[in-house]
C-alpha cells in the first residue's frame, strides 16, 4: 500500500479560496442595475469558422453606468456579434452604428431582482458545498495519516481544528461576498 502524501494545509487553503473565487465569477455574470463587461464573459460569437468568446474579436467597455460599448475589431464580425448577443437570454438589446454596438441596461423590476437574489443564493450555497467537500477531504486525509501512525492524536487534533477555522473562515467569506451582492441587485 502506497504511503499517504503529507498533510498540506496551504492546498486546502487554495482549493476553498477557488470556491470563493467561483462564487464571484458566477456573480459577475448576475445582472444588477449596473453595467459591467464581466455580464458578457459567457457569449461566444461563431467567428473564422470557430466559437470563440467575445473578448477576443472586440473590446467591451462602460462608458456609463448603464450602458456596454463593444468595439469589434473586423467590421465583418459585427453582425455575428450582434447575433450572439441577441441569442444570449440576456435581455439586450444591441444598437449598432459602424463597428461599435452599445447596450442599454434596462431596469430590473422588483420581480425580477428577487429572482436573481434567489439565483445569488443558489451559487452561494454551491460555493459552500464546494467548501464543505474540501473540508471533508482534508479531514478524512488526517485520519488516514493517523491510521498510518505518520501522524499523533493531538496532531491530527490541531489540524483538524485548523481546517475547520479555515472552513468557517471561508464560508463567512462566501456570506460577505453574498450580502455584499444581494445589496447590489436590491439597489434601485
Amino acid at each position: 500500500m502506497a504511503q499517504p502524501q503529507p498533510f498540506d494545509a496551504a492546498d486546502i487553503k487554495r482549493r476553498m479560496h477557488g470556491a470563493v473565487d467561483a462564487l464571484k465569477h458566477d456573480f459577475g455574470g448576475l445582472r444588477t442595475g449596473r453595467a459591467s463587461s464581466s455580464l458578457l464573459e459567457p457569449i461566444h460569437v461563431d467567428a473564422y469558422g470557430a466559437n470563440m468568446p467575445l473578448a477576443q474579436v472586440a473590446s467591451v467597455s462602460v462608458p456609463e453606468p448603464r450602458m456596454l460599448q463593444i468595439n469589434v475589431w473586423d467590421r465583418g464580425l459585427v453582425i455575428a456579434v450582434e447575433k450572439a448577443i441577441r441569442a444570449s437570454n440576456l435581455g439586450l438589446n444591441p444598437q449598432t452604428e459602424g463597428q461599435v454596438i452599445r447596450l442599454r441596461m434596462p431596469d430590473l423590476t422588483q420581480e425580477r431582482r428577487k429572482e436573481l437574489v434567489k439565483v445569488a443564493h443558489t451559487y452561494a450555497e454551491k460555493a459552500r458545498v464546494a467548501v464543505r467537500n474540501v473540508r471533508r477531504d482534508g479531514m478524512d486525509h488526517l485520519k488516514q495519516l493517523e491510521k498510518a501512525h505518520l501522524m499523533s492524536e493531538d496532531d491530527h487534533k490541531k489540524k483538524a481544528d485548523e481546517v475547520q477555522k479555515m472552513t468557517d473562515d471561508t464560508i463567512k467569506d462566501i456570506e460577505q461576498v453574498l450580502k455584499h451582492k444581494e445589496q447590489e441587485i436590491m439597489q434601485v
